[in-house]
């Protein structure tokens, strides 16, 4: 791109301080900047701009409680039947998982991807993916199969995870069935729309959330991929949650007898107020919304049985059909925004710190895929069973709170270990 035409767009999409910059640097400078520019859309960014701008007017619409499968409360006759439609689908080489491994240990107060991160379980202290590792091949083991793993990178911590998984041997996984592919990513921007750039001249960007797997499988060629390997079935779980059964037969079983193209886990709320996303039903669709956009009078309702009405919470452990991941891969979700403060190159190509937020980061998140379909099934787990998750470096959601839960788990289920 010649500088004459790249200044000519950045005029056109209002890029003042990239503008300023480019006519103060020397001629190898400009042309890694500009090098950067032609990988992206200054008209997405213009979108961006113009998220920032929107008012969020939250609208219920008309809501109802989702109904779920609580395992607790169904005949054994009808869990055998579940479990023997998840296992049959495992049995044949029909389900793949995914693990969203592209974040930071930030919040731990660890520097590096959250996967390489090691905690002090019982027996021994085990890294995160050395956990998820374990997860598979039990089920490997159970069912005669080897399942294929794909682990969500992003580009910052791509290759430190590739080297880390080569280290460790794979943890004692099938390397050929072992699969990496990175999430994208999405300028950060100021509050008047301006683009960010670091001290090495290098454009700002941010990993675009866990809702961007859809289409970074669908660009890094994993979808296509799958279907050559007979895949129907993907489970797509986070890092973080050391309980995650990543081979969950029963949340197979109870998508494919209520015919379902996706099927989500869920957690009872410990009480009405608790930060946890709703799953509900929004205008007849399945939703996530945040528990303080539920209305007051609802928030404390309860069912015959004495249960929340609005009480099943998301906490991303997901099923899809790989006819769902396609569709969805190709549609547009909505952006989250996150007001943060960012250090930023000025007009004059001084670093400035920034004290306060000042710039946006936008993400997708998964669950924006659901209102997409209008049958999606929804299975109750156990808080001391499938979600220990590792957040925070202290308090709720720490590796204080998770081991407890693991090792006491494991203690219950010590003949199903590996």
């Amino acid at each position: 791109m010649e500088k004459n035409k790249v200044l000519e767009q950045l005029k056109e999409n209002k890029q003042q301080r990239l503008i300023d910059i480019l006519n103060k640097v020397d001629e190898e400078t400009r042309n890694k900047i500009i090098e950067q520019l032609s990988e992206i859309n200054l008209k997405e960014i213009e979108r961006l701009y113009e998220n920032i701008k929107e008012v969020e007017d939250v609208d219920v619409g008309e809501l109802k409680p989702v109904k779920s499968v609580n395992p607790d409360r169904i005949s054994k006759e009808e869990l055998d039947e579940y479990e023997r439609l998840g296992a049959n689908v495992i049995k044949n080489n029909k389900f793949a998982v995914v693990i969203m491994a592209g974040g930071e240990g930030t919040r731990l107060g660890f520097n590096g991807p959250k996967g390489t991160y090691r905690v002090d379980v019982e027996p021994k202290p085990k890294y995160l993916f050395e956990i998820m590792a374990d997860s598979i091949l039990r089920a490997n083991k159970k069912y005669g199969v080897t399942i294929p793993w794909y682990i969500m990178t992003s580009s910052k911590n791509n290759d430190q995870i590739v080297n880390f998984m080569e280290e460790h041997n794979y943890f004692g996984y099938p390397k050929e069935y072992v699969g990496f592919f990175e999430q994208g990513e999405l300028p950060l921007i100021t509050e008047d729309g301006q683009l960010i750039l670091d001290e090495d001249y290098k454009i700002r960007k941010a990993a675009d959330g866990n809702g961007s797997v859809f289409k970074s499988m669908y660009e890094r060629g994993v979808i296509e991929e799958l279907k050559e390997k007979g895949i129907e079935w993907v489970y797509i779980g986070q890092i973080d949650n050391i309980l995650l059964k990543m081979v969950d037969t029963l949340l197979l079983g109870v998508a494919i007898k209520e015919g379902s193209e996706i099927a989500t886990r869920s957690m009872l709320k410990e009480f009405p107020r608790e930060r946890m996303g709703t799953l509900c039903l929004k205008n007849g669709k399945v939703k996530v919304i945040e528990y303080s956009e539920i209305p007051e009078d609802m928030i404390e309702a309860k069912n015959e049985d004495g249960e929340m009405l609005f009480g099943e919470s998301n906490v991303t452990c997901n099923l899809f059909s790989l006819k769902a991941i396609e569709e969805i891969s190709q549609r547009d979700l909505p952006y989250h925004k996150a007001h943060k403060a960012y250090g930023y190159m000025d007009e004059n190509c001084k670093m400035v710190e920034a004290k306060d937020p000042n710039a946006y980061k936008f993400e997708y998140f998964i669950f924006d895929a659901y209102e997409f379909f209008n049958q999606i099934s929804v299975l109750r787990g156990k808080r001391e069973e499938d979600f220990a998750p590792i957040k925070n470096k202290e308090g709720v959601q720490s590796p204080e709170t998770a081991i407890k839960l693991y090792n006491n788990y494991w203690r219950k289920h010590r003949d199903e270990r590996v």
